[in-house]
């Protein structure tokens, strides 16, 4: 089937064509209209059929040395309108000679385009740089790349990786094995295994390989790669993974990294419009839609502007955003996603854990030296509570009481203050109070903070809820049950109440329950009765164990093509639907959804505190060693270092100590 998004032209006519532009280009200005409307629905092969016409009809090149086409437009357009005159391979040839030539080399680009190419097309652009430029792209490669780096882009011009789709299991558990062997297990790494493998076996078995690295290592191969590689080398080997997985998730990241935050990166939008073109812009645009939750199409609508955009959107080919759909590729994209998270062994991991020789004492008397008299020292009272586990924080506030007959919490209170004093009176609370305490604020006074209630009570298990419960009785003399109650209504209401019972299963999943699961929420979701569709919701996802839901999902998806968040997303509304939507993500993968949360407490202007100070605390003992690896492989960049850009002072020293190490 093919995915480009330009066609053929019928009834295409080359001289007719090249008159056409000869036209648009005589006399004073040109008409970028008309040239921008014919070349964008011509087909590439058609474009250079045009050329061959314009040169005998007029004597002149038009865009084989694009002097003139190149004469009468100016800026992005032209380039983007020049690009499109050449043959794929001779386009690929001049982004990799602009890439190398003149001072600095242009890496990204060499790695975009050397990770992604078919073995044909590596050839083709192999011959045409001969062709075009009369030298070896080879040695012009390795006249201006080093190390590890160089090897590895040596070994993709080869073109010479596998091609079959039959796979040896055998093959994939050894591949497997000696990838964990050359970086996790060994000191130093084995770099050449990693350019072997990634460099020759063919996609379908490497996509088998990962699989089975997740299973024997417990983490991602792109986790490995960024932890044992580094520069250069490191960032061709992730490219090369992502278009193993998926060459059209790896081009959609690419197109939304151009164009997002400030300015667009021209040069990689024009590459890779114009490349993908009669390709898979078609599956790029699906994948977009269900990443980015917006349609390429609007995104670059919104980024460009003139002619320039006029032709990008031509190349696009059309709006996801209008049809609302999902698409088959997203629901393959989201189904492997459920099937990942269910076999995935991850093993949660802490940042902050018990010290061994332990004094609390000790501990209790650096504190009060540090806040007796003028002044305080914050950095001690920081290096001694963001370094003790939970339990021996509350063996220091009875150490302190013991010594000096004084309450370690008043004393904190009265001499810290602002972000640091909330974040230090947090740790000193067990999580049980503390998560008490922060559904407390939730929803007493005026307003209710709901995104507070659904983080707290979708993401904690059995044993978390019944002691949160307990230390709300204690600290509040009330149910937390009834408070939730009086505070909110409706569906909303009986979501919160179901989850406050901390009644969920635990077992495995059961198939045969969860296609009947499956189906009960399909058949409500496509049925426009409203009235039963939450309360289906609610008996399946407050009630079933996380190894079953996850099967539950994988079944909706075969059933309706959708994944289940999308439906959610579709059909409800308000508070019901975010509450579902945490429910789904902290069964997909807490961490990530914790991850997302910590972003988007940093991303824009100002920072929000409360979420981050409230995330930083509750999983400082449970996963944020995992959080922290979500982050970078969502985000490319380290938790760690956005917390260090966005907050300041002692706060931040503080945050930084429970984050533990830079990623």
């Amino acid at each position: 089937v093919y995915r480009g998004s330009v066609k053929d032209f019928p009834g295409f006519d080359a001289n007719q064509d090249a008159e056409a532009l000869y036209n648009a280009m005589k006399g004073f200005g040109s008409d970028k209209e008309a040239i921008l409307d014919l070349i964008t629905s011509r087909s590439n092969k058609q474009r250079v059929e045009i050329c061959q016409a314009y040169k005998s009809l007029y004597g002149k090149e038009t865009a084989e040395t694009p002097a003139n086409l190149k004469y009468e437009l100016t800026g992005k357009f032209e380039r983007l309108i020049v690009s499109l005159m050449r043959p794929p391979a001779y386009s690929d040839a001049k982004e990799i000679k602009d890439a190398i030539a003149g001072i600095g080399t242009d890496e990204k680009c060499l790695i975009e385009i050397l990770a992604s190419r078919t073995n044909q097309e590596i050839h083709d652009l192999v011959a045409a740089y001969k062709d075009a430029y009369e030298r070896d792209l080879e040695a012009d490669i390795v006249g201006d790349t080093s190390g590890h780096f160089k090897k590895m882009l040596v070994v993709l011009l080869q073109g010479t990786r596998e091609e079959d789709d039959v796979v040896s299991e055998d093959l994939v558990e050894q591949d497997a094995r000696d990838l964990l062997e050359a970086g996790e297990m060994k000191w130093g790494t084995d770099e050449a295994q990693f350019i072997y493998i990634l460099g020759r076996r063919s996609k379908q078995h490497l996509r088998l390989v990962f699989d089975e690295y997740l299973k024997i290592s417990g983490k991602p191969i792109e986790r490995s790669i960024r932890g044992e590689l580094s520069g250069d080398f490191e960032k061709l080997m992730l490219a090369v993974v992502k278009c193993i997985r998926s060459t059209a998730e790896y081009f959609a990241e690419r197109l939304h990294k151009a164009m997002k935050g400030l300015g667009t990166r021209d040069n990689t939008l024009i590459r890779i419009m114009v490349s993908r073109s009669e390709i898979d812009m078609l599956d790029i645009r699906e994948v977009f839609r269900t990443k980015y939750e917006k349609s390429l199409y609007n995104m670059i609508k919104e980024d460009t502007s003139g002619e320039y955009k006029k032709a990008l959107l031509k190349l696009c080919g059309g709006d996801d955003d209008a049809a609302g759909e999902f698409f088959p590729e997203a629901a393959q994209v989201a189904y492997r996603m459920w099937e990942l998270s269910a076999v995935a062994k991850v093993e949660l991991q802490g940042t902050v854990h018990p010290v061994g020789n332990f004094n609390d004492d000790g501990d209790a008397q650096v504190l009060r030296k540090a806040m007796k008299g003028l002044g305080t020292d914050e950095g001690a009272v920081i290096d001694v509570l963001t370094q003790r586990s939970n339990a021996q924080r509350q063996q220091i506030i009875k150490a302190y009481k013991a010594h000096y007959g004084r309450d370690l919490m008043a004393d904190l209170k009265s001499e810290l203050s602002g972000s640091l004093a909330k974040l230090i009176l947090g740790l000193m609370l067990t999580p049980a109070q503390y998560d008490a305490k922060q559904l407390r604020k939730a929803v007493e006074g005026a307003g209710t903070d709901e995104s507070i209630l659904i983080e707290i009570m979708t993401t904690r298990n059995n044993q978390e809820i019944k002691a949160i419960n307990e230390a709300y009785q204690q600290a509040y003399h009330k149910r937390l049950e009834d408070d939730l109650s009086s505070d909110t209504s409706g569906h909303f209401k009986r979501i919160l109440v179901s989850l406050a019972l901390g009644n969920r299963d635990e077992g495995p999943a059961n198939l045969t329950q969860a296609q009947e699961d499956a189906k009960k929420l399909a058949d409500v979701s496509s049925n426009d009765s409203s009235d039963s569709l939450e309360t289906r919701f609610l008996s399946i996802l407050c009630t079933r164990s996380y190894p079953h839901l996850r099967r539950v999902f994988q079944e909706f998806i075969k059933m309706t093509n959708h994944d289940v968040e999308h439906a959610i997303k579709k059909r409800m509304s308000g508070d019901v639907r975010d509450a579902f939507v945490a429910i789904v993500r902290s069964v997909k993968n807490k961490p990530a959804f914790f991850a997302d949360k910590l972003y988007k407490s940093m991303k824009g202007a100002g920072t929000d505190e409360r979420t981050l100070t409230r995330i930083m605390i509750s999983r400082s003992e449970i996963d944020l060693l995992n959080i922290r690896g979500e982050f970078i492989d969502l985000f490319d960049r380290s938790l760690h270092h956005t917390i260090e850009k966005d907050t300041s002072g002692d706060y931040r020293k503080a945050l930084l100590a429970l984050c533990g190490g830079e990623d």
